[in-house]
Formats: structure tokens, C-alpha cells, sequence
């Protein structure tokens, strides 16, 4: 039986010193400033991490081999409010165009010069007998808080 409580979105969150423009061109323009090299799914090191900056965009990244491995779609772009993504990565990390699970970004105003950034991910359910799995490994260090970390530090730079 699965533990209801363990498909439970992953909720993560980090205050960052931009305002929420700032904020969002970094986590989407930006990505590949944060994204971490390892996070990817193709045969080849990763050159590059891309969102495309629109709804209905590519979530993808280009190799060095020149191959595109998608990992979703940008389903909803408003910025610099909130962004949601779907994250279309198997527990075999593969891309597959028929999984749908959803990552929604907000970004908070603190004051003129700060704002929260929430991430969650869910629909962990989707993954099936995987699903408790995969989501030990969203909210575990090396999952969202871990890119978060990665983000906040490009934040600061």
C-alpha cells in the first residue's frame, strides 16, 4: 500500500535578494546559470539547460554532441508571478511525452529588493509503483532544495 502522505507534493522554497522580475528571468532566462551539470538525461555532458519563454515552450537541454533531450513543457509562463512546467522524466530518467507530472513555481514580492520563490512539484502518483520513490528523491537534499541552493547562490552573484 502506498503512503498517501509519501505523494504528498514537494514543497520547497528559498528567498532570494532580487525583486520578482529579477527572480523569475533567473530561474527561467537563467537557468543555465543554476541548473546543475549533472541534472540531465542525455548520453553526453550537457552544455546547456533551456526553457523556452513561453507558454506551450521546450524544457530541454542540448548536449555536447549537439542532441536536444526534452524533460517537459512550459504550460503556463506569467511573469513574473508564476511559472509551471511539465516535468515529463521517467524514474529511469528518460524523457516520456505521456508522463505528466507538474512543477509550479511562484515568486513572492518581500519587499522592493527580495522574493520568495516556491517550488512544487506533484502528481508523484503518476510514477506508479515508482512514485514513493521518486518523491523521497525530489524532496531529498540533491532534489529541489539542492537546486534551489544552486539558484540562490546565482542570486547572489
Amino acid at each position: 500500500m502506498i503512503d498517501e502522505k509519501l505523494l504528498a507534493p514537494v514543497r520547497t522554497e528559498v528567498t532570494v535578494p532580487l525583486s520578482p522580475a529579477q527572480a523569475f528571468d533567473l530561474f527561467t532566462d537563467g537557468l543555465d546559470r543554476w541548473w546543475l551539470r549533472g541534472y540531465k538525461i542525455g548520453a553526453a555532458p550537457m552544455r546547456r539547460a533551456v526553457l523556452e519563454p513561453r507558454s506551450g515552450g521546450r524544457w530541454y537541454e542540448i548536449d555536447e554532441d549537439g542532441a536536444e533531450c526534452d524533460w517537459g513543457r512550459v504550460v503556463d509562463w506569467d511573469p513574473p508571478h508564476r511559472l509551471l512546467l511539465h516535468w515529463q522524466i521517467t524514474p529511469e530518467w528518460t524523457y516520456d511525452p505521456d508522463l505528466v507530472t507538474e512543477v509550479e513555481v511562484i515568486f513572492t514580492a518581500v519587499d522592493e529588493a527580495s522574493t520568495t520563490v516556491v517550488v512544487e512539484h506533484r502528481n508523484m502518483d503518476r510514477y506508479g509503483a515508482a512514485a514513493e520513490e521518486m518523491r523521497l528523491t525530489f524532496s531529498g537534499p540533491n532534489g529541489w532544495s539542492g537546486l534551489l541552493r544552486q539558484y540562490a547562490q546565482a542570486a547572489t552573484a
